[in-house]
Parts: structure tokens; C-alpha cells; sequence
């Protein structure tokens, strides 16, 4: 299938979950995942309505950014601090933030760009020593201190699920995530906005729309199998 007919079924399933969890269907970002995409495939999306990208690496953004016009880039990779510099004009969001040290160099760049830097803090929810994230019961306290800097803005969370045959095994930490959210939230503290919560993906997304997510990462349910050699 194409690009125009997968789109039309994501959106349809996000419909449906979005409304299963006393949501709208506009009140669920679908952020596309271009990583490994080429340029007129993802030109192509762009045309059919996608008007916001995320990628990986920011190198990949560097790259395409001048190249695709009248969209909003996210950082959604893990992100070193020696490559902050090269993407803190280019993005609107960046999901991967997991150290105040990390924190601490988007400040400093963002300064040096005039420049309020979005960002949401990344949870490692099933404890996978493969995955970036921070543990769940450090998530309030990074936001905290995040929160203490001034051209950072503390927006929401995010986290990468397992990847699974059955997306019904996700839902747990789904539901966890949106706990945690929902904690925070409740706080109120200055300068955490808890806006967003970016969890799932191709495989899962629609779960975890219905346990809350109100942006979802979706790469190869968009554009196919990913082809690395690009």
C-alpha cells in the first residue's frame, strides 16, 4: 500500500481510539518518523497533511530540514550533548531528555539562540537496560530541577514501549506512563507544563492512545519497511 492509503487507516484507528478514551481524533498528534525515509517520499507525506516530522539522529535533520518546507521538527532520539548545538534552532520538541546535564546544554544553546527550548522528559517504564529513559520515581525530580532552568520549558513525557508481538502486553506500561503524567500534573508546579505524553508506536499505538497518549510516533505504518541503506 502507499503512503496515502496507510495514512488513511492510522488515522482511522486513531479515531477510533481516541474516542474509545473520551478524546477527539485532533486531540492526538500523529508525529511521522522519517528516520531513513528520502526526501520525496517524505515530501509526498507532507503533501497529504503531515505537518510534523521526527527523526532520530540529528544529523538526519540537518540534513533534510533545508529540504522540506512548512513543517515542525522533534528531536525523538536518544541526543548527546555534543549534538545539541547542531538541532536547537531546527526543532520544536525534543522527547529524549534524561539527564539534567543534557538539560543543562540545551539551556546553554538555547541561550546563545534566543530561544525557549520544549522538552519531555524520557521515562524508561519497563526498566529495559537496553533502552534510554530514567527510572519512573526519577521522572519528578529531573522535571523539577529542568524546571529551575530558564530557556527550558518542561512540557510533558515520553517513552519507548518494548516491542512486541502482541501490543495488549504494552498496555500496563502504558497505563503506568499515564499515572506518572497525571501525578506530576496534579502538582502544579512553576514551568512544567504536563502537555504532552508521547508514547507508542507502529505496533502499539493504538493502545496506547487508549490508555492516554495524546502523541504518537509512527514510522513504518506510514512509510513501509525502513530501508537502512538510504
Amino acid at each position: 500500500m502507499g503512503i496515502k492509503e496507510n495514512l488513511d487507516i492510522i488515522n482511522a484507528n486513531i479515531t477510533a481510539a481516541a474516542e474509545k478514551s473520551g478524546r477527539k481524533r485532533e486531540d492526538i498528534l500523529l508525529l511521522a518518523v522519517s528516520k531513513t525515509v528520502d526526501v520525496p517520499r517524505i515530501k509526498e507525506a507532507v503533501e497529504l497533511g503531515l505537518a510534523e516530522l521526527g527523526e532520530n539522529k540529528p544529523q538526519e535533520i540537518n540534513r533534510k530540514y533545508p529540504e522540506i518546507e512548512n513543517v515542525k521538527w522533534h528531536q525523538i532520539g536518544h541526543l548527546q550533548t555534543n549534538k545539541v548545538k547542531y538541532i536547537i534552532d531546527k526543532v520544536c520538541l525534543i522527547h529524549s531528555l534524561d539527564s539534567l546535564r543534557l538539560a543543562e546544554e540545551i539551556n546553554k544553546r538555547a541561550e546563545k539562540e534566543n530561544i525557549d527550548m520544549d522538552v519531555l522528559i524520557e521515562v524508561n517504564i519497563s526498566g529495559d537496560e537496553a533502552k534510554h529513559g530514567i527510572p519512573p520515581d526519577e521522572a519528578e525530580s529531573l522535571a523539577l530541577a529542568v524546571s529551575k532552568l530558564p530557556r527550558v520549558r518542561v512540557k510533558g513525557l515520553m517513552t519507548v514501549a518494548p516491542f512486541v508481538e502482541d501490543a495488549e502486553e504494552n498496555r500496563g506500561y502504558f497505563r503506568a506512563m499515564k499515572k506518572l503524567f497525571v501525578d506530576i500534573q496534579a502538582k502544579n508546579y512553576d514551568n512544567i507544563d504536563m502537555k504532552y505524553l508521547s508514547m507508542g508506536m507502529t505496533n502499539d499505538y493504538i493502545i496506547a492512545i487508549e490508555e492516554g497518549a495524546n502523541i504518537v510516533r509512527i514510522g513504518t505504518g506510514i512509510f513501509g519497511e525502513r530501508n537502512y541503506n538510504i
